[in-house]
């Protein structure tokens, strides 16, 4: 066959880190790609089985390395559907998604290939297998116990059609999210409603609207979550509750886009599966394989801490609602007042005001001399930009990431902006992942959603957004550095409650003076950041912690109610079941709405957190005290980077997640130092 006529897919890439081949790849590779993808693979597996008896290389690392030409695939298709997606995408993912569940079931439901890894891993002992091969013989027997593969044979076709069921309906949830936060946007007629922004967001709300065909109009789009950033800047209260009221209906209008149905189905599909698989519940089935071990434990720590955070919610509302008396604004507050007042009590407790920091984020300087620096001064590494290198989208960079030595680390893709066709929050995907069996290096992706500025308008990060970029940057880390051997345990291949950790640990460098003085400078003027503010900003850390804990509780407590209903439970009332749910943890505090309501739930819903939100707090546990740890050794040292380094984010999932924090840190964590930073102490 000639290169010409060669799925773009069938072979291993020959561009530098086996990069995808972009400029190649067409909308019509896929779908015969995944077709041929999944036939090759169930051939390796037949081959599997017809090699005798068991070995560890001739089952367990002929597992790793087979189905390669679908994962190419599927690792582009995936970075390019939640990215940049058409229509023709969006079919495509309709079709593919009961497709590869079915595959996935077809190999870890087969009975004569799991029996070959139970004899192996009841032989264990005997195979005289190093650490990490040991692990990864565990960790495939309990992958595949997990999936089911210890059922009956009746057991396991019904669990294939709850697989393939659930599959599609995950697909649906994310393409009718997509289509109603687009349809949501707030079309804005007279410019004064937008007194409160800058000039450079107006700008921005001028192209989106243009871009859609609205000239003379401005458009202000919906973000994913509950809110919106322009929500701290916009003085017309009108707008502003327009704004939160389009928010909190993503999802959950009555026409196509109707999220409701779909994820009541979802639920009850989840709850039939966990009882097939001997749980009470689908969260008791996900946390079975997680840190946390069990339900029980995580209730534990969040009823730990929701108490303090609904009373500093509370408090916190005490003081805005003095605010708005004080200017004789005749109303009570409400969530869509809660942004603006909080930074108007920001300036008048600590004379802060972070809507007056973004003339010193601008994206570029934030991104070189800021996340990039760190990274450097941590770990030694240097980023050159490869404009020599195409990406998926004409708009996402291509950074080649190198060790102190010279030597290769692997390729950074930065898709910085949002787009119609890009879902919405940020996050990291892999397009190669580090392995030593098939001597590949990483190549990471970050996806935010930037607002993009008018031409030759500088782009400038909100405070959040500036932290953002940190946090994702961590996962990219996380993938960057792995050194594992098996594909299995590349990079962020965690425990999902563990996964958030090295993420959050990398926010830290923002604020870090070394840091901040670095990248914190003025786009027009180049002054520093002024230092007062820096100092009364720190005086802020447990500022409105309140609003932000209970926020992020009541959507980590709506998780788990969703997914703690046994078999049998049918919820006919979205509203309902979520505000019950919220209420009974006592969370229900009208100004301080869940940062997720269900029908625009995709973490949990369409992106793999169903009952693991809870990570984030849970791992923040992990991280306050690492960031503590850091403190007090020093901080931004290349000691502290290589310990670091070495015993955490090289590791990916090859050791147990908690022995890892333990061998880096020499003890378990504690929640104290996460209480102090939420000021819930």
């Amino acid at each position: 066959m000639s290169s010409e006529t060669r799925n773009p897919f069938e072979l291993r890439s020959d561009l530098e880190y086996e990069l995808p081949p972009f400029h190649l790849i067409t909308e019509d590779h896929y779908l015969p790609a995944f077709d041929e993808g999944c036939a090759q693979q169930l051939l390796e597996v037949t081959s599997i089985l017809e090699s005798g008896a068991p070995s560890f290389e001739n089952t367990i690392v002929a597992l790793e390395r087979s189905g390669k030409y679908l994962e190419r695939m599927l690792f582009v298709f995936y970075n390019k559907s939640s990215s940049d997606t058409t229509a023709r995408l969006d079919e495509i993912e309709a079709e593919i998604a009961p497709k590869l569940a079915a595959h996935s079931d077809a190999i870890r439901l087969n009975p004569e290939l799991f029996e070959r890894i139970r004899h192996l891993k009841d032989a264990k002992d005997s195979l005289e297998l190093d650490e990490e091969s040991a692990w990864l013989l565990e960790r495939y027997y309990r992958d595949f116990v997990h999936a089911g593969a210890n059922l009956g044979s009746n057991d396991r076709e019904q669990l294939k059609a709850f697989n393939e069921q659930l599959s599609k309906l995950e697909t649906k949830f994310s393409q009718n999210l997509l289509n109603d936060t687009n349809d949501l946007a707030i079309v804005v007629d007279d410019v004064a409603e937008l007194d409160g922004l800058t000039t450079g967001q107006i700008a921005a709300a001028a192209t989106a609207a243009a871009d859609r065909g609205l000239d003379g109009k401005w458009l202000l789009g919906m973000v994913n979550f509950t809110g919106n950033p322009l929500l701290d800047s916009l003085t017309n209260r009108p707008l502003r509750e327009r704004i939160m009221k389009a928010s909190m209906q993503k999802g959950e209008r009555p026409n196509d886009n109707d999220n409701r149905l779909v994820l009541t189905e979802m639920a009850t599909v989840r709850a039939e599966r966990a009882k097939l698989l001997g749980f009470e519940s689908h969260a008791a089935y996900v946390l079975s394989e997680q840190t946390a071990s069990n339900l029980q434990n995580v209730h534990q720590m969040l009823r730990k801490i929701a108490p303090a955070a609904v009373a500093n919610a509370k408090t916190e509302a005490a003081d805005l609602q003095k605010s708005i008396d004080a200017e004789k604004g005749n109303f009570k507050l409400a969530s869509w007042d809660w942004d603006l007042y909080t930074e108007r009590v920001r300036v008048e407790k600590y004379n802060v005001d972070t809507t007056a920091f973004k003339p010193y984020f601008e994206l570029e300087r934030v991104l070189q001399n800021g996340v990039f620096f760190a990274a450097t001064k941590l770990f030694g590494i240097t980023f050159e930009e490869r404009k020599d290198l195409q990406a998926y989208h004409p708009e996402a960079r291509v950074f080649e990431v190198l060790n102190e030595d010279g030597s290769a680390v692997g390729l950074f893709i930065g898709d910085f902006y949002t787009r119609d066709s890009k879902r919405g929050g940020a996050w990291m995907n892999n397009l190669v992942d580090q392995n030593h069996l098939l001597g590949q290096l990483p190549v990471v992706v970050n996806n935010l959603n930037i607002p993009k500025p008018a031409n030759g308008e500088p782009t400038l990060l909100t405070f959040d957004e500036t932290t953002t970029l940190f946090h994702e940057f961590g996962h990219a880390l996380h993938g960057l550095f792995s050194d594992v051997k098996y594909p299995r345990f590349s990079g962020t291949s965690v425990q999902r409650d563990f996964v958030e950790f090295p993420s959050q640990v990398n926010e830290m460098w923002m604020l870090w003076p070394e840091v901040l003085a670095n990248f914190a400078k003025h786009y027009q003027t180049g002054q520093a950041l002024p230092q007062e503010w820096v100092e009364n900003l720190k005086k802020t850390e447990t500022f409105n912690q309140g609003h932000a804990t209970v926020s992020y509780l009541a959507a980590t407590v709506l998780d788990l109610a969703w997914h703690s209903i046994g078999a049998g439970e049918v919820v006919t009332d979205v509203e309902s079941f979520e505000a019950g749910a919220i209420a009974g943890y006592g969370l229900d505090f009208a100004p301080v709405p869940t940062r997720y309501r269900s029908t625009y739930f995709s973490h949990i819903f369409a992106g793999g957190y169903s009952a693991g939100y809870y990570g984030y707090i849970w791992s923040e546990v992990l991280d306050a005290e690492t960031v503590q740890w850091f403190k007090d050794n020093g901080g931004l040292t290349r000691v502290n980077g290589d310990r670091f380094r070495n015993q955490l984010l090289s590791r990916g999932g090859s050791l147990d997640s908690m022995q890892m924090y333990r061998n880096f840190r020499g003890q378990d964590a504690t929640i104290e130092p996460l209480l102090k930073r939420r000021g819930l102490n």
